[in-house]
């Protein structure tokens, strides 16, 4: 065992500001004012359900996640945001679909009190929607300072202790990095020009780190995982994670992908559609924002499978994804996976999946727990790219230098082994010659 790490006390109000008050972010809130409630229970959440093992197994020591590690109570948290739209959140809850009205009749005037702040917003980076509550200004530096402000003053307002912002906005198109991204101060020159690949995300990326605040991608644009940000979160001591959360298709995926390995199975093509018809399906209609979509899908099966090590197995894989946008389904995808699988001495095989998912369902709880362990690790003094919380993403940030870990039960590892250094006890490898020897 090592000295545990000096955790700052999570005293006080921890605020969540979540960027876009869509159906994920409604999901979100109204389950946590529920489970404050004791009206719903918080399945699907590690920080509250989760238990972490400790010691020998012998030792029976299993406390859940929440009574090891010092996180913020859920009857500490202040949520707000941002939206295009300005209907306070139990409207936009209501029109998100996602909840039943009489669930949400419960937490109603909770949800009320939530009401956006006008967002930062640009048509040519989400180009099938459109909003009236969306801020002007002469540059994009001006934009980045009215964020700052309001930030500063929900702080004040609410009196909270410490902030985190989680983008739960709709996926921008493509992007790959420019010049401008290279650092801060060629950042910042951008802001100043309004160049054009600064997406607004990035702008909502810049305007937390620069107030020192933890900020989770939960789509996956090209917004935190550049240099420039990477530098200005190790300037202010701010903790990053994403990008694009983990629910449906790419959830199945990293569970069933790393068994199929772990045999030693061959796998010649993954099919994958899904049918989606809530504001982010009508997004990713757009094709550049499926392009988007579209690499962070993709890369997981690449950096399991490690076809480079097993051409006989993976190299020629053939990996498809379709996202259909499909209205009369709302909220409720389905995600339909057939996978051609090559087993002993060639013989064909195939595994089909059909996942009637719900996506804010699925999304809610990674947006919950990305807020209270970026606050963790902030009050740990750790900064800069939390590889630790891959688990909850589809493209995770990782050093420059690294190739991402996608394998979803090395992830679960990795993350409980972050948890276990924070509080001094001993790491577990799953060697388990200790009890034979």
């Amino acid at each position: 065992m090592t000295a545990p790490l000096h955790i700052a006390p999570a005293h006080g109000k921890l605020g969540v500001l979540l960027v876009g008050l869509g159906a994920v972010s409604t999901t979100t809130i109204a389950g946590v004012y529920a489970i404050r409630k004791g009206l719903a229970q918080p399945i699907g959440s590690l920080t509250q359900m989760g238990t972490i093992r400790l010691g020998k197994r012998t030792e029976s020591r299993t406390p859940r996640i929440k009574d090891f590690v010092p996180l913020a109570s859920l009857d500490d948290i202040v949520f707000g945001g941002w939206d295009i739209f300005e209907a306070d959140c139990y409207s936009a809850a209501r029109t998100a679909g996602v909840l039943e009205p009489a669930q949400l009749e419960q937490v109603r005037g909770e949800l009320e009190a939530v009401r956006p702040m006008p967002a930062v917003f640009d048509q040519r980076y989400v180009k099938r929607l459109a909003g009236p509550n969306v801020k002007t200004g002469k540059n994009k530096r001006d934009l980045a300072e009215q964020l700052v402000a309001d930030i500063r003053g929900f702080k004040e307002k609410h009196g909270c202790d410490r902030l985190v912002m989680v983008w739960c906005g709709s996926t921008e198109v493509y992007m790959k990095q420019t010049a401008v991204h290279a650092t801060v101060a060629s950042f910042e020159k951008g802001l100043d020009e309004s160049d054009d690949s600064i997406p607004s995300s990035m702008i909502y990326a810049y305007a937390a780190l620069r107030e020192g605040i933890p900020f989770a991608n939960a789509a996956p644009n090209l917004t935190a995982d550049i240099p420039a940000m990477l530098e200005l979160a190790s300037r202010t001591k701010a903790p990053l994670a994403g990008n694009d959360m983990k629910t449906g298709q790419t959830l199945i995926k990293t569970i069933i992908a790393p068994g199929l390995k772990a045999r030693l199975l061959g796998v010649k093509g993954w099919y994958s559609t899904n049918i989606l018809g809530n504001r982010d399906g009508e997004v990713l209609d757009d094709p550049e924002s499926f392009k988007t979509k579209e690499e962070s899908k993709k890369s997981a099966l690449d950096y399991i499978f490690q076809p480079q090590l097993y051409p006989e197995l993976y190299k020629d894989l053939c990996h498809v994804v379709r996202i259909n946008y499909y209205p009369p389904r709302g909220d409720n995808k389905e995600g339909w996976d057939n996978i051609d699988l090559v087993g002993w001495l060639g013989y064909p095989m195939q595994l089909k999946i059909n996942f009637l998912c719900r996506d804010s369902i699925l999304a809610a709880p990674i947006v919950l727990d990305s807020a209270l362990f970026l606050d963790l690790a902030k009050r740990c003094g750790m900064s800069g790219i939390q590889e630790w919380l891959s688990f909850y993403y589809k493209a995770p940030m990782h050093a420059p230098e690294l190739y991402p870990e996608h394998d979803l039960f090395i992830q679960l590892m990795k993350l409980k082994n972050t948890l276990r250094y924070m509080q001094g006890e001993e790491l577990i490898t799953h060697l388990g010659r200790e009890y034979y020897d």
